[in-house]
């Protein structure tokens, strides 16, 4: 009798034990850093050639992508299609000339063209009318007097006016250019001839525009064309010096001008990869977890191969794919649909993210979360505080949702404690990194959002020495497994996340 009460008080004790087990540790042991590693040097290998948007390497790394999400049991998340395909056009210079009373001159030595900002157009010209600095505003306008309709106008360069980077990173040359042209259309005029001192170049114009993908434009800018001294001097005759020195006034000079301008168009592909685990009870709302999977390419021979940015990322989302896969086979699958993307075109100018919520699978308004992986292999260097080998930067927790912070705080208390930075949610951060990656394409449709990130803009910040072998691949593991945790809690809560915050975007 007593060993029949010791063998079932033993069992009950192996049978409590078991309930207690959390299943989410389980599944979270599965992301480890060899696998991460194994899967690194895979998508950031010489075969994917830097992953640029719309080129080869980008698409072998899809295909990687999309056979992982099938291997694992998941279902395609674009109407049977694992990819979600979308348009990319690139401009080729095919021939452009420019003449001066019959004289021809030289791409380079005496003229320039930018690709994307010329439109295919051959002009002849009689009169060429000089505007100074070509400014038209309300502090200072150089077309007063002026009739230049349907004509050229010739400008000085000078300092450009105004423009701002992406990003909030400085200034930007053609935001100046552009003011000009449009200064110029304002008024008129069909073409722009823009005075520069730099020529001859020492780099050859690249025939290759960039990529883009609004094929159809609001507003057609007029072909403009930066000239050379000698140029301006053919034209204006001895006048030119006066210009430059500003003692002369605009003017119409007699010359016979023709400009030529052709480009081929390309009409290119990109994809973003869905991977979908369709939950249970609350299957009609959905957690996403993102990251991009395009790079840089390669600049000749030179191959940019993006580990940290974003192999990890990508790496990250596949590794968390499988193991709630894993969860589910085992009956321990998530209430709400999980939906695991990567991204392309991120690097472009968040192309993918952009595509996806303006033409989303899956309802918005039933995206509980998009927790973004972009960067988190690596150490960064410049952070003085904390343990260099135990942290990560948590941007945006602190915007949409009040619920965010609570559950990302508690999940990592629980499980990885690892130090959780917020210096990147601070709303002077100069970086502005958390308009930077694809999860600001999400939260300004009013999605609440996670972006995890390493903070790691040095020397191998998008250079090609941003390789595997320099991937610290047990934090990589540990990070990964901090947003698995979270998904866990976000997929498995009763309620979706409040959406309480608005989304303050601060002037640049």
């Amino acid at each position: 009798m007593k060993k029949l009460l010791f063998v079932c008080l033993t069992f009950i004790t192996v049978v409590a034990g078991a309930q207690k087990k959390d299943p989410a540790t389980t599944y979270a042991k599965t992301i480890t850093p060899d696998d991460m590693k194994q899967r690194l040097y895979i998508v950031a290998s010489k075969e994917m050639e830097g992953r640029e948007t719309a080129m080869p390497g980008q698409k072998r790394a899809a295909a990687y992508i999309e056979s992982q999400f099938k291997s694992f049991g998941l279902a395609p998340g674009n109407h049977g299609q694992y990819q979600l395909h979308y348009d990319v056009f690139e401009d080729s210079l095919t021939n452009t000339e420019v003449e001066v009373n019959g004289k021809a001159y030289e791409l380079d030595k005496d003229f320039s063209v930018n690709v994307g900002q010329c439109n295919n157009a051959t002009y002849r010209f009689s009169e060429v009318v000089f505007v100074g600095n070509g400014k038209s505003d309300s502090a200072q306008d150089d077309y007063k007097g002026l009739d230049v309709r349907g004509k050229v106008v010739l400008m000085l360069g000078g300092q450009p006016q105004g423009g701002r980077g992406p990003g909030g990173r400085g200034g930007n040359r053609f935001g100046g250019f552009f003011a000009k042209a449009d200064a110029a259309q304002k008024n008129g005029a069909v073409a722009v001839m823009i005075i520069a001192t730099n020529f001859p170049h020492q780099t050859k114009t690249n025939p290759k525009g960039n990529m883009y993908v609004n094929a159809f434009q609001p507003v057609v800018r007029p072909n403009q064309f930066t000239v050379s001294e000698e140029i301006a001097k053919a034209i204006m005759g001895s006048d030119y010096d006066a210009a430059t020195a500003g003692t002369i006034q605009p003017k119409m000079y007699k010359a016979n001008v023709m400009l030529s301008f052709e480009k081929a168009t390309l009409h290119l592909e990109s994809s973003d990869v869905l991977g979908v685990l369709e939950g249970t009870d609350l299957k009609d709302q959905y957690v996403f977890v993102t990251g991009h999977y395009d790079h840089l390419g390669k600049r000749d021979t030179v191959i940019y191969y993006g580990a940290d940015d974003d192999g990890s990322g990508t790496v990250s989302v596949i590794e968390m794919a499988q193991a709630f896969a894993k969860a589910k086979a085992e009956g321990k699958g998530p209430r709400r649909t999980m939906v695991f993307m990567t991204v392309s075109g991120e690097e472009k100018g968040l192309w993918g993210s952009d595509y996806y919520t303006n033409h989303p699978v899956f309802p918005l308004d039933q995206t509980t979360v998009d927790l973004n992986i972009d960067m988190i292999g690596r150490i960064d260097t410049s952070r003085k505080v904390g343990n260099p080998n135990n942290y990560v930067y948590v941007v945006g927790d602190d915007k949409l949702s009040t619920d965010l912070r609570t559950i990302s705080e508690s999940v990592n208390k629980k499980y990885t404690k690892l130090e959780l930075d917020y210096k990147f949610n601070d709303p002077n951060d100069r970086n502005r990194i958390y308009f930077r990656s694809d999860h600001y394409n999400f939260a300004r449709k009013g999605v609440p959002i996670i972006f995890y990130y390493d903070g790691m803009l040095g020397s191998d910040y998008h250079r090609p020495t941003d390789t595997p072998d320099k991937i610290n691949y047990d934090l990589l593991a540990k990070r990964a497994q901090l947003v698995f945790y979270t998904a866990w809690d976000m997929a498995n809560r009763d309620d979706m996340l409040k959406r309480d915050l608005k989304l303050e975007i601060p002037s640049r």
